[in-house]
């Protein structure tokens, strides 16, 4: 008989000990906010059969786990208040300390709703230095995906109270919106934050959701075989490294006797172009591969050697800035804007030359206009915009689109939502649709589909399920068309047929040239206002912008009505525009429109006998004026065929 060292007795048993000892999910922690007025529930794992035993606010709860080492148990209702202190006895004991009673909110969806405050600081920074709040409180859920099934826990997460520095790595839309709750309402607000940019909504959708979309189904079966996900990152990886490996070799902005962001080097022979218009230079059109831009600018001596910030606005597809041939700053893709720090002792008084080397890979090149181009330099600025040089460092195929593995079907779902849903909730937020907008068809189901499955996986009814329409994004469009954003949007107003949902609608108050608008304050405002009604009760409010009702024909105009008309209907800065009408070959025309009452009159002298009015029908409705003496825009909408 073998021997057992006392060292290794001892480890055994005490990972065996160690197991039997009470476990809790990631959520029930430290800082924690629970939900007041209703049953909470706690839960955990331990050894099988073994009893636990809770104390919190004068009350004990005594359980035991199952045959499998799950316990559970519910709390009583309670008031708002806090900090408490919460202790669980097993094998263990556990004090949990600095807990919250309030309302917690789900705050889900993609980039928009998972957009951090840092990316929108310089246009809050009071409200980022007024933060300090121990009562607004944000988990954030790590960024996963898993096929496997259902997840029981988080990997990670804590935690945070608002003050200056964590709130940097909130969802700036979530944030708002707890503070508007908090400042009407005065109670502890807790933020789940499960969000992921890029994600399309068959990501958040569990496999019961996806019942009726087999095509759906069956890709989540594909990512679930065993080596398909690492054959499909294998494929990612090579496919990027061949490109950009290539695209380095190449480029010869880089295999000269000198670099060209030397600023030294002669550039008297590149091209000229006006940044950030590229106005009249075909030769940049279709550009993929890398461009080098230069040019020169002059800082005054009283702010030579001094700290600065680069403002690029925003670039495509990724840049790499120099100034005096020292490298700045880089973002490897085209979404975040460009904000560079200039360390001391890189400007010189007088001429100083900026490198930007831009590559195109998914796109051709471009600099984005109706952005800011500017050195800033304490409260100086130097304007960038204006000739510069440019010259081609080399061209290349466009690259392929990789396949994101977390932006397929079931897989944020479980496992970002799957370990929550035992937590009880007041609410969910949602800012989700850019990444449908390309293939809008059947987003309004499944996006139901989603709202109805978190309900019942969740178990607490029809809980308040709040969303973001999707704001204006793109160029304004000279005629009357498809938009896919447009779809999205009236997809997202019809959701609201379900019970207990509220929108926020934003054209208003998005950037034709950027998908992650600055102003999430207005749009977590709106939030807040659809939770004061929906989840809280206020039936007195206004709450919405005007939202279609009903239409009707009366000779050659169409008469349509709406709810949330408030105060009464209003035309914003002039008379109504865009408004799209149509007759019986489904062609589209602009429209004139007027209020009349509490209702709009719409008709074209090119179309005698219309069927159907589109209102702020495009990805951008530049212009789009119908609001509610209240200030709240209306939804966009398409009436169908009027008869």
């Amino acid at each position: 008989m073998k021997k057992i060292c006392a060292v290794c007795l001892l480890l055994v048993l005490g990972s065996l000990s160690a197991f039997s000892q009470v476990r809790l999910p990631k959520l029930v922690d430290d800082g924690m906010v629970l939900q007041r007025g209703t049953d909470v529930r706690l839960w955990g794992w331990a050894k099988p059969g073994e009893e636990v035993t809770i104390r919190f606010l004068g009350k004990r709860y005594v359980t035991a786990t199952d045959s499998v080492g799950d316990w559970a148990v519910k709390l009583s209702p309670m008031k708002a208040g806090g900090p408490y202190s919460m202790e669980m006895d097993a094998s263990n004991h556990i004090v949990l300390n600095d807990i919250m009673i309030g309302d917690v909110w789900v705050c889900s969806g993609q980039s928009n709703m998972q957009l951090p405050m840092a990316r929108v600081s310089w246009k809050y920074p009071e409200v980022i230095a007024r933060s300090e709040n121990p009562d607004i409180r944000e988990f954030i859920v790590p960024n996963r995906y898993n096929f496997e099934g259902p997840q029981k826990n988080l990997l990670y997460g804590q935690w945070e109270s608002a003050n200056p520095w964590s709130i940097l790595r909130w969802s700036a839309a979530s944030y708002f919106f707890a503070r508007n709750l908090w400042q009407k309402y005065h109670v502890p607000i807790g933020l789940i934050n499960a969000s992921v940019g890029g994600t399309p909504v068959q990501a958040w959708m569990s496999t019961d959701a996806l019942r009726d979309f087999p095509d759906e189904l069956k890709t989540a079966a594909d990512f679930r075989q065993p080596g398909y996900i690492d054959s499909v990152n294998q494929a990612n990886y090579v496919m990027n490294d061949k490109w950009y490996g290539q695209v380095w070799k190449d480029d010869e902005g880089l295999r000269g006797d000198k670099p060209w962001y030397d600023p030294s080097y002669d550039d008297s022979g590149w091209s000229r172009v006006e940044i950030p218009s590229f106005r009249g230079t075909a030769a940049l059109d279709s550009v993929k591969g890398v461009v080098w831009f230069r040019r020169e600018f002059n800082v005054p001596a009283s702010l030579a050697g001094k700290q600065a910030r680069l403002i690029m606005g925003r670039i495509v597809n990724a840049d790499y800035d120099y100034i005096n041939g020292s490298f700045v700053g880089s973002i490897s893709y085209h979404y975040p804007p460009r904000r560079y720090n200039v360390a001391p002792g890189i400007l010189k008084a007088g001429k100083n030359t900026i490198v930007v080397r831009v590559f195109g890979s998914h796109d051709p090149v471009q600099i984005i206009t109706d952005k800011p181009y500017e050195l800033e330099i304490g409260n100086k600025s130097v304007d960038l915009a204006g000739e510069w040089r440019y010259k081609i460092g080399t061209t290349a195929p466009q690259l392929t689109q990789q396949t994101f593995v977390i932006y397929e079907p079931t897989g944020c779902y479980d496992a970002m939502i799957s370990p929550l849903l035992k937590y009880t909730i007041k609410g969910a937020i949602w800012y989700q649709g850019e990444s449908n907008c390309s293939n809008p068809t059947g987003y309004g189901k499944l996006f139901e589909s989603m709202i109805t499955d978190w309900r019942q996986k969740w178990g607490e009814g029809d809980f308040p399920f709040l969303f973001v329409q999707l704001p204006n994004y793109g160029p304004p469009a000279a005629e009357p068309g498809p938009s896919g954003w447009a779809d999205i949007r009236n997809a997202q107003l019809h959701t609201l047929a379900l019970p207990n949902t509220g929108m926020a609608v934003t054209y208003d108050i998005g950037e034709w040239n950027d998908i992650h608008p600055l102003d999430k304050g207005d749009v977590g405002k709106r939030l807040a206002l659809a939770a004061e009604k929906v989840a809280y009760g206020e039936n007195h409010i206004v709450y919405s912008g005007p939202l279609y009702k009903s239409s009707k024909v009366e000779g050659n105009r169409i008469i349509v009505s709406f709810t949330n008309i408030g105060k009464g209907l209003l035309a914003k800065g002039g008379p109504l525009r865009q408004f799209q009408i149509a007759g019986k070959d489904g062609r589209y025309v602009w429209a004139k429109a007027k209020i009349s009452g509490n209702e709009v009159v719409v008709w074209s002298t090119s179309v005698p006998d219309p069927v159907s009015v589109r209102y702020a029908w495009a990805d951008d409705p530049a212009g789009a004026n119908l609001y509610n003496k209240e200030g709240l825009p209306a939804s966009p909408f398409e009436t169908g065929i009027v008869h």
